[in-house]
């Protein structure tokens, strides 16, 4: 969604976007240790909730917070739209000069705002948190690392290993990032796309406070393909590559099966064809697979639906 807001003088200095999905059990701790942070340093933030549908008490426990602290506002979506969406509308309603986005299971420590922000002051233009030790299961810690890995070997673009969403955009890099048209955002990749100055800088990521994860395996497979799919080709390439090389192999044995019918009076060979029959059916599904990835993605693209729908705000200036 394309949005055209106008920025007074008077707008915060800092806003901190939060998606939310059924984070009741997080939400009071996470307002108390992001405002003790904020007021340290600055009087002038806004907090910025995105209510992804959620169907606990999540938005009752916003509007509380939000008629005691007018710096705690809210945007609540009409259903859920997913994690990269839910960032995407608090992009879109914040009104900040600099602008962190966050998780909102407290393991991204609310404490390392400060730090964020002085490598902003110093002339970054983007500060992006790489997390150095994530306290999860072996096997999450393993996929991460796979995934991150596969993302940065075949991006057309360098994006930071380990670097999740947690971090600081400036403003003219919100602006231009909201300005994009593409749907399937990938925000991490979109943010390292526009370029300007950026630096890391190292965390810990804590284990989350309370609740369960809301990335299932599923979701955070979906969100592997966008970001492979959204910032690389090579998968096009790897299905034009694969296709070439059993060509060639095909042709290869064509020559053989040629030969043993001239110089062999039986051809023992059924098992062979079922194989090979079988290995390029599979190929053909698999790059058939690879192309209509894509072209979903064009399709969801030529739409133009609205990326995000919002039924209610709290403490947002029209």
């Amino acid at each position: 969604m394309k949005t055209q807001r106008k920025f007074k003088k008077s707008n915060p200095t800092v806003s901190i976007v939060i998606p939310i999905y059924n984070e009741e059990e997080n939400l009071k701790i996470l307002i108390e240790r992001l405002t003790k942070v904020l007021k340290e340093f600055t009087s002038s933030y806004e907090v910025i909730f995105v209510n992804d549908g959620s169907t606990d008490n999540s938005l009752s426990i916003l509007r509380s917070a939000g008629k005691q602290d007018k710096h705690i506002c809210a945007i609540d979506l009409s259903r859920n739209f997913g994690h990269q969406t839910a960032l995407a509308a608090g992009l879109a309603y914040a009104r900040g000069s600099a602008i962190v986005m966050m998780d909102g299971d407290l393991q991204d420590p609310p404490e390392l705002i400060p730090q964020l922000l002085e490598r902003w002051r110093e002339g970054y233009e983007v500060v992006y948190a790489i997390r150095a030790e994530r306290k999860e299961n072996v096997l999450k810690k393993m996929a991460y690392q796979i995934f991150y890995r596969i993302l940065h070997a075949l991006s057309d673009i360098t994006i930071p290993l380990d670097s999740g969403d947690f971090g600081l955009i400036d403003r003219k890099v919100v602006d231009l990032i909201n300005h994009m048209p593409e749907r399937t955002r990938f925000l991490r990749g979109l943010r390292s796309w526009v370029g300007f100055r950026q630096i890391g800088l190292a965390y810990n990521r804590d284990a989350r406070f309370s609740g369960k994860p809301k990335y299932s395996f599923s979701k955070l497979l979906k969100l592997a393909f966008d970001g492979v799919i959204s910032f690389s080709t090579a998968p096009l390439r790897f299905a034009t590559a694969i296709g070439f090389f059993i060509s060639f192999i095909s042709f290869i044995l064509i020559l053989f099966y040629v030969y043993l019918f001239f110089t062999t009076p039986r051809v023992p060979g059924f098992t062979t064809l079922i194989i090979i029959l079988l290995f390029i059916g599979g190929i053909q599904l698999i790059t058939v697979g690879i192309l209509g990835e894509y072209i979903g993605r064009i399709y969801d693209e030529t739409k133009q639906r609205p990326l995000f729908i919002a039924r209610e705000t709290i403490n947002i200036p029209e």
